[in-house]
């Protein structure tokens, strides 16, 4: 389906209702196992994404479901404690729909994360990866179908998705904090399988540093949006024929547990430097 620029204003007007005249500077897209910052916000005000018109509800495990409306580092947040994955069932235009509903509420910068699988053989699980861009070429766009240039133009460029300046502020951020950040390509897939060896191969052929499958549809409608984007990956695992054992979803959730406290200082940081 398309939606219409009506419908994302019903569900914008929806949350308005909600948290009032707050506007959130900065919209957040947290990832398997990573929800636990959403906990983090001052003054929080929940809203379900089961409550909100035209919203799809995220069934992944470890997702909670909802947005938290406060303060974190210093900034108005929007956090998306879960994000929809097309996996689940949804189109692309659905995956990214709270992108511009958030927009519309006021938030001209994303910040979205992920736990992916490591392609690089010289990097371990429990890297974080800055991400300097992504390759999504074997499905359709978030931006398929009718263009409402109330968000943005037909064609909008995609070269720098990831925002440099932004990158600039992580680089900075994990400089002062004494963490190792990576920094590499995001290589979208489907799932929920994960993939094979023979895919992992490929991806590191193509230029992939991680593998995963979220982000790039919420970067793709940010970007259009004209909104600035900041992009982290936590490697949970090594990815597929790496190491000699099967992957499971156990062990994502059990890296991101071990890893949110570097992950969080180094957010916040981030929030701290907008």
């Amino acid at each position: 389906m398309n939606y219409t620029f009506a419908q994302y204003q019903e569900s914008a007007d929806f949350i308005r209702s909600k948290i009032g005249t707050f506007s959130p500077k900065v919209a957040m897209v947290l990832g398997s196992g990573l929800g636990f910052m959403g906990d983090a916000v001052e003054e929080a005000v929940a809203v379900s994404y089961r409550d909100i018109p035209h919203f799809k509800v995220s069934t992944a495990p470890g997702h909670k479901g909802q947005l938290v409306f406060g303060t974190l580092g210093g900034q108005k947040v929007a956090v998306m404690q879960g994000r929809m994955h097309h996996y689940e069932g949804y189109s692309y235009e659905e995956v990214s729909y709270a992108v511009r509903v958030l927009h519309l509420l006021g938030a001209d910068t994303l910040i979205v994360t992920n736990a992916a699988g490591c392609v690089r053989t010289d990097w371990k699980a429990g890297d974080l990866m800055l991400i300097t861009d992504h390759i999504k070429m074997f499905s359709e766009s978030p931006l398929r179908g009718e263009n409402l240039p109330e968000f943005g133009v037909r064609f909008p460029d995609a070269s720098t998705v990831y925002t440099p300046a932004l990158r600039d502020v992580a680089r900075a951020a994990a400089g002062e904090l004494g963490i190792t950040l990576r920094e590499g390509v995001y290589f979208y897939c489907y799932g929920p399988q994960y993939e094979t060896p023979a895919e992992v191969r490929a991806a590191r052929i193509l230029g992939g540093d991680a593998v995963g499958m979220s982000t790039a549809p919420e970067a793709i409608v940010a970007g259009h949006c004209g909104m600035q984007v900041l992009g982290f990956t936590l490697c949970t695992n090594m990815a597929a024929g790496i190491l000699d054992q099967p992957l499971s979803e156990q062990e994502v959730l059990d890296a991101a547990e071990a890893c949110k406290d570097k992950f969080s200082r180094l957010v916040l940081k981030c929030l701290n430097k907008l």
